[in-house]
């Protein structure tokens, strides 16, 4: 029962680390995602820009680690969602819904003050 380390496949700048902890971590057959922001992982920079716009690089960035990990997101279970602005809710859930098809997962959205001027956030647990 020793617990893995997942790297999201696109990050270049290995100093580019925004808090203590990981990106994912894998265990006895589960997928932990720590929340995934609208980060452009190959230049080390936030995306701003709509809330589509943000939505999709955030589900981009999931979709990346969950690969790395041996899922997709139909192996996601959970996901816990935090909004800058409860009135994007949405906008975002319509770009959310091309991503999560047949059996979506179970799912909490609210508003948050979030860090670095982001409009979303989203962490997520898949089994692998």
């Amino acid at each position: 029962m020793s617990k893995k380390q997942i790297f999201h496949p696109e990050q270049t700048d290995k100093d580019f680390v925004i808090g203590a902890y990981s990106d994912a971590v894998a265990i006895d057959g589960w997928l932990y995602l720590s929340g995934q922001g609208p980060v452009d992982f190959s230049t080390g920079t936030f995306i701003s820009g709509s809330i589509e716009e943000e939505t999709r690089q955030t589900l981009h960035n999931i979709s990346c680690i969950l690969k790395a990990a041996g899922c997709t997101m139909d192996d996601v279970l959970k996901c816990s969602v935090h909004l800058a602005d409860i009135k994007d809710w949405e906008r975002f859930n319509k770009v959310y819904a091309e991503y999560f098809k047949g059996i979506r997962p179970a799912r909490i959205a609210v508003q948050s003050g979030l860090g670095f001027g982001i409009k979303i956030e989203l962490d997520a647990i898949a089994r692998i």
